[in-house]
């Protein structure tokens, strides 16, 4: 999660990003919360984490077209496992 992602998620008046200022429609600089802008990136670091851990979707696919459920139940475990290690929020 970048800041700018955090910054519009968490400002929607905010249109452009220039830096570190932020402009609403009318080009017009708005103060923006930081403290609530990095609470919003904490809240979200467990996707990035997940997605660098999660198995190959491929390989549920293989196990899918090959009508192997020990394989897709692999998958399943794997990415349960992900989710238990790294919880939202």
């Amino acid at each position: 999660m970048n800041k700018h992602t955090a910054i519009y998620k968490t400002h929607p008046t905010v249109v452009t990003i220039r830096g570190d200022e932020a402009f609403n429609a009318e080009g017009n600089a708005i103060p923006y919360d930081q403290a609530a802008v990095q609470a919003y990136i904490d809240a979200h670091a467990y996707i990035a984490k997940r997605q660098t851990e999660y198995p190959s979707f491929i390989d549920y696919l293989d196990g899918v077209v090959k009508e192997d459920q020990a394989q897709v139940q692999a998958y399943i475990d794997a990415c349960n496992a992900v989710k238990t290690k790294y919880p939202k929020g």
